[in-house]
């Protein structure tokens, strides 16, 4: 039997700080695809070094990768496509299991992956497994251009179970306190405008921030994490607390 090739699809805008670490992560795929949205540092130079095919993306004024992605995903040659974001390195035993996967009688058309995140140089137990749908066939896939949406899958999808960590996705971002203040200003941007047509209570923010920070600090255990737990498990409380304020403040508006 013909063995089925994976496309490893990678969308870049000013990455070189770890694309060199992602790119040795993924050299033996049958195909490396970099869809470049106008980089100006060193990405392209070490995406050429490492043989990498590079298509283009015009960034405009995008501030979100989505759009690029579903233009990237149907540009590989491949049916298979595994998408790994520039700053993600992929085991030496995901590898494995994706093209076992594959070759499977009757393989499910998309696979959730774990991922393991970092916070001031320590792995965090109350963000894993933060499950991505990541790999799937192309031809029944489409990237919805919205920030952090998954993809669309029309067929049947399978999970890594997350006792699988040699599985999992090793997410190498680390940012300062400050990057991810910033990060949490411009996601809670993206997410008021998807739910600027739901209505919360008074009570939503005691309780929904208080919600996620229980399951970040206790339910997945981020308490094991020490100091660096307890911070990630309030930064993803003041998150959720962004959310309402900045909701909450445009229906003021409206009202006035």
């Amino acid at each position: 039997m013909k063995r089925a090739k994976i496309s490893v699809v990678i969308n870049t805008y000013n990455a070189d700080l770890y694309l060199e670490s992602v790119l040795q992560s993924v050299n033996e795929f049958d195909e490396i695809l970099v869809c470049d949205m106008e980089s100006t540092d060193n990405t392209r130079s070490i995406a050429q070094a490492y043989g990498c095919r590079i298509i283009n993306f015009p960034k405009g004024d995008l501030h979100i990768v989505e759009p690029a992605r579903e233009f990237a995903i149907h540009e590989a040659t491949n049916e298979w496509v595994l998408v790994v974001d520039a700053d993600e390195v992929i085991s030496p035993e995901l590898k494995t299991y994706l093209y076992d996967t594959i070759q499977a009688e009757q393989p499910p058309c998309g696979l959730n992956i774990p991922r393991k995140n970092q916070l001031m140089g320590r792995f965090m137990h109350g963000y894993y497994p933060d499950y991505n749908l990541r790999f799937f066939r192309k031809s029944i896939t489409s990237w919805p251009a919205t920030i952090h949406s998954q993809p669309q899958v029309n067929g049947r999808i399978e999970k890594i179970p997350r006792n699988r960590w040699e599985l999992a996705i090793e997410h190498k971002d680390d940012r300062s306190i400050s990057q991810r203040l910033a990060k949490i200003n411009l996601y809670t941007e993206y997410e008021t405008e998807k739910r600027r047509n739901r209505n919360y209570s008074a009570l939503a923010f005691f309780y929904r921030p208080m919600a996620r920070f229980l399951k970040c600090y206790i339910l997945k255990g981020g308490f094991r994490d020490g100091i660096p737990g307890l911070l990630f498990a309030w930064l993803e409380a003041v998150q959720q607390f962004t959310i309402l304020a900045k909701l909450y403040e445009e229906k003021q508006k409206d009202n006035s």
